[in-house]
Parts: structure tokens; C-alpha cells; sequence
């Protein structure tokens, strides 16, 4: 069942959508040289976004992502510190309990992550683990090992703060058939994410309809999808660019997460309203 499920999950809360006291001590000071600064107007401190997912006509989960009102430095520099948590619910509990947290400590002016915590329960399969990141050095440090991030590669990123990165893309000028890559350290590897840009589209949900700017994440066929555009996400066109709906066709099924609830945006949303 992980593979038919975690699998295409991960996939959809990495486009859309824990650090021990030791480790987080262990993090070199590190050199403003090595950080570049972004521009971010997508996101602040005390926003919420809570999603509703559906494994096929099952309502399967729910997933929360939250920027918390925590200040917490890494070498002297501020960070966003944001929560991810993700459970099933209802009738698919009984059968594959899923219990996920994720928190990730983004730079708030290089929006690059400087430690990152993920600890996995899905049906009785657990991950734990703690990245510190070393931006000046290039490694990303997991219990005392170091894995060197190529030197070709700036603002490396974890599954949570790819996310938050993401949103910060200015896509003024984007055309259908552009792609935008965001590296990301996954499981030990460099994981390039690469999203191609679809265009506009206005989309329904449980709690209005949204203007939106369509993507396509860029995937493999034959493990988990029969084809190339089995998996799409629609963000917000606006401002704040959350993902409004993610939605996967998989070999045994479809998922869809919608967004349920939302507070704390920094910008109005692009909502439709009669």
C-alpha cells in the first residue's frame, strides 16, 4: 500500500504540498556571503492553509501547513519556522493510519532552508530524520554524516521550504511549455523538481471558485503514472500562490487534495465572489 499511496502524496505536497537540540547546535556559523537574498511577498509569519484529500471517491486525509509565529536563529540569522502535518481520517484510519510531521526552518532572507525534521508513520512504515544544511560549506548534515550538495547548484532546498521557494517565482512572463526547476535534498539525493507551466484556468472548489495559474509537475511514467499529465496542480493567481487543487491519476486510483480552509495570507486571494 506505500507505494500507492506515499509515493504520489509526497510528490503532490512537494509542488503545492523535524532536529534534535545537538543538531541544531551543531550547525557552523555561517557567512552572509553564502546566502543571496530573495524577494518574498507570497507568504508571512501566521499563515494557515488546511487541505482535504481524497484517495479516489474515500475521504482519505487531511494536511495542514503552517508559517508559526516562532523567530528562532540559525548563526545569527532570523528563520520561518513552518509545520507541515498530515493524518488520514474517517474510514481509510481503520486501514492505513497515517500519521506525518514535517517542519522545515527557512533563512528569511535567502528563503533557503537551514534545518529540516521529517518524522513518517504511514501504516506502520516510519522515517525519522534530521537535516542541518550548511550553505557555506554546501552539505546538508543528517546524524553526523555529510552529503555534499554540487557546486553548480544554489538555494537547495527540503521537501517543506521547496515549497515556500516555489511560491516566491515570479511568473509574470511565463508561457505554456515553460519548465522551472527547484533542487531539493530528498532521502539522501539531490531531487531536481521541475514544474511546467500550463497557463490560466478558473476552478470550482467546496468553498468557491478561484482564479488560478496551472502547472504540471514533470514525472516519470510507468511506476505510479500511466502518462505525463497525470499529475496537476492549480495555484492561485494572485500574490500569495497557494495551490487551490493537486490532483494525481495513478495506476490503482486518483488523488485529490482541495484546499479547505485558509487565514493568516499576506496578499487578498484571487476568490471569485458573486
Amino acid at each position: 500500500m506505500k507505494n500507492k499511496f506515499e509515493i504520489p502524496i509526497k510528490i503532490v505536497l512537494f509542488t503545492v504540498v523535524f532536529l534534535s537540540t545537538t543538531a541544531f547546535n551543531a550547525q557552523n556559523p555561517v557567512s552572509p556571503e553564502a546566502f543571496i537574498p530573495k524577494k518574498n511577498i507570497a507568504y508571512k509569519r501566521g499563515e494557515v492553509l488546511t487541505y482535504r484529500l481524497h484517495y479516489g471517491a474515500i475521504d482519505a486525509g487531511i494536511a495542514t501547513l503552517e508559517v508559526t509565529e516562532e523567530e528562532r536563529e540559525f548563526g545569527g540569522r532570523p528563520t520561518y519556522h513552518v509545520v507541515g502535518l498530515g493524518k488520514s481520517t474517517g474510514a481509510f484510519d481503520w486501514f492505513f493510519k497515517v500519521r506525518d510531521r514535517y517542519e522545515s526552518f527557512i533563512d528569511q532572507e535567502a528563503l533557503v532552508p537551514m534545518a529540516f525534521i521529517r518524522k513518517v508513520d504511514e501504516g506502520g512504515y516510519k522515517i525519522n530524520q534530521n537535516y542541518v544544511y550548511n550553505h557555506y560549506k554546501k552539505q546538508v548534515i543528517s546524524e553526523g554524516k555529510a552529503f555534499d550538495v554540487p557546486k553548480d547548484i544554489n538555494d537547495i532546498q527540503d521537501m517543506i521550504s521547496a515549497f515556500y521557494y516555489a511560491r516566491c517565482i515570479d511568473f509574470t512572463n511565463a508561457k505554456a511549455g515553460n519548465i522551472y526547476t527547484v533542487n531539493s535534498f530528498v532521502d539522501g539525493e539531490i531531487f531536481p523538481l521541475k514544474i511546467k507551466y500550463i497557463g490560466k484556468e478558473t476552478i470550482t472548489t467546496s468553498i468557491g471558485k478561484f482564479k488560478c495559474i496551472k502547472f504540471r509537475p514533470v514525472i516519470q511514467k510507468g511506476r505510479i503514472f500511466k502518462d505525463e499529465e497525470d499529475l496537476n496542480v492549480w495555484i492561485s493567481d494572485d500574490a500569495n500562490r497557494i495551490p487551490i487543487r493537486a490532483q494525481a491519476n495513478i495506476l490503482v486510483g486518483s488523488i485529490k487534495m482541495d484546499l479547505k480552509e485558509y487565514k493568516g495570507l499576506a496578499n487578498p486571494i484571487s476568490k471569485i465572489e458573486h
